[in-house]
């Protein structure tokens, strides 16, 4: 699917990962959606994008907010040629001092929020017989990485999901893309969720020293091109999930290293 001239919703487009994507489609000639809950940067990243794209404000741990933001979209465009879910939360924590309830927060933003929009807007796709849904997972959706046991659970949950869905609705057009990025400069460790539910409030090394959040927006835009399943994207860090495939045992001790040098 060439993008110029689709219509093109982008969740978690306030920063990020999610800006640059939007900047992206736009630059590419789509007609771009932004959502968030955060209006005024979602304002500043419109600024970006030019003047056919609409702003729609969006919790996606809300159904009533999606049920809203659907029906603008839909009245506004009359649908959606694809869909980029990238709506997401991390965390910074030890599986032992980790409320249950951020376990749920996390579940519900990266999971269900994911599930609950391309729920809504994979009829019309259907419908029509052609579409793209791209959902944003990482390489924690791939192997398991320390102090991040709820958001690894919920994009490995993303990975598994967008594999079954992309089963059942290739053969009617519409096309699943799975985005891992690894280590990416983007300002979410700040609001990573610690145990008891507060954020984070800090940049990681592995972050700052990440690849730009535009070399994940074009290799994803590259992916959609080319009628691609799933796509890494990052440093070496890509190179555990290929490893979790040749020697899962190696990876393992790798990742306790990791684990227990950020425990000093």
């Amino acid at each position: 699917m060439q993008v110029h001239g689709k219509r093109v919703w982008v969740t978690g487009a306030s920063s990020g990962i999610g800006a640059a994507l939007a900047v992206a489609f736009a630059e590419a000639g789509a007609r771009v959606v932004l959502s968030a809950r955060r209006q005024a940067e979602l304002q500043k990243v419109a600024e970006r994008c030019g003047d056919d794209c609409l702003i729609v404000t969006l919790d996606v741990t809300d159904q009533a907010s999606i049920d809203a933001a659907v029906e603008q979209v839909n009245t506004t465009l009359g649908g959606i040629d694809i869909l980029v879910n990238n709506a997401g939360i991390t965390q910074r924590s030890r599986a032992t001092e980790t409320d249950m309830t951020v376990y749920r927060r996390l579940l519900e933003v990266n999971l269900f929020g994911t599930i609950g929009l391309t729920s809504a807007m994979l009829p019309g796709m259907l419908e029509r017989g052609e579409g793209q849904i791209v959902c944003v997972s990482s390489i924690a959706g791939k192997v398991g990485a320390p102090l991040r046991t709820g958001y690894c659970a919920a994009k490995h949950a993303v990975v598994g999901y967008c594999d079954a869905l992309r089963a059942e609705v290739q053969d009617q057009g519409v096309h699943v893309l799975v985005v891992c990025p690894g280590f990416v400069n983007t300002p979410i460790s700040y609001a990573a969720l610690k145990g008891d539910g507060e954020p984070h409030g800090s940049m990681d090394a592995d972050q700052a020293s990440g690849v730009p959040p535009e070399t994940v927006a074009r290799r994803t835009l590259q992916a959609i091109a080319g009628g691609e399943h799933e796509i890494l994207v990052g440093g070496k860090e890509v190179l555990a999930a290929h490893l979790k495939r040749l020697s899962p045992r190696l990876l393992a001790r790798l990742t306790r290293r990791v684990a227990a040098q950020r425990s000093r």
